[in-house]
């Protein structure tokens, strides 16, 4: 069965196009799945209620790749978890059909575009995070002052005082106080 998924990034864009481009391929207005949401959204309603119903031999249908992935890496994982469920997946405009040997191609050098360019990331972070160490930087969160973190739990100990006079006279974020406090809980059990 053909699924159809159309996305625009704003209210004030419209879907015909893309709707058109579906209908013509041979994907039922009803196996449409449509939303206007940006695309660097990971949650995307329709999308999510359109996966529930793909089966093994179903084919997700989209006019541009870039209506469906967020980023070539999640292009990529998004295909290849098609793949791994014997889903199959058509982008109209650019030609591309994992049911071809010509469309798997396709998409076999996207995904070794998108490792190449994972590796080359991991490989510039790791020489960056070397040279850091080269020169004495550790990286990483920095401590807090100790005193700081004592004072904080001296007050919080003694109940008498609010977190929020606790946490202006610290100087410490709340998130930061009780990311020490759980620590601190935990180390005592």
């Amino acid at each position: 069965m053909l699924f159809g998924y159309a996305r625009v990034s704003t209210k004030d864009q419209n879907l015909h196009m893309q709707f058109d481009a579906l209908k013509q391929y041979g994907v039922e207005e009803k196996n449409i799945y449509s939303e206007k949401i940006t695309g660097t959204k990971k949650d995307r309603p329709a999308f999510a209620e359109m996966m529930k119903y793909l089966r093994e031999g179903d084919t997700v249908v989209v006019y541009k790749l870039d209506r469906i992935g967020r980023s070539t890496k999640h292009l990529v994982d998004l295909i290849n978890g098609f793949q791994d469920k014997g889903i199959n997946f058509v982008s109209i405009n650019e030609n591309i059909d994992t049911t071809t040997a010509m469309g798997k191609l396709v998409f076999t050098i996207f995904s070794g575009l998108a490792q190449f360019e994972r590796d080359i990331i991991s490989e510039r972070t790791k020489s960056g995070l070397d040279a850091a160490r080269s020169r004495g930087r550790k990286g990483g969160r920095p401590k807090k002052d100790q005193s700081k973190l004592d004072m904080a739990f001296r007050m919080y100990d003694s109940k008498e005082y609010r977190i929020k006079e606790i946490l202006d006279a610290t100087g410490l974020s709340r998130a930061t106080f009780y990311r020490y406090l759980g620590e601190r809980n935990n180390n005592t059990k």
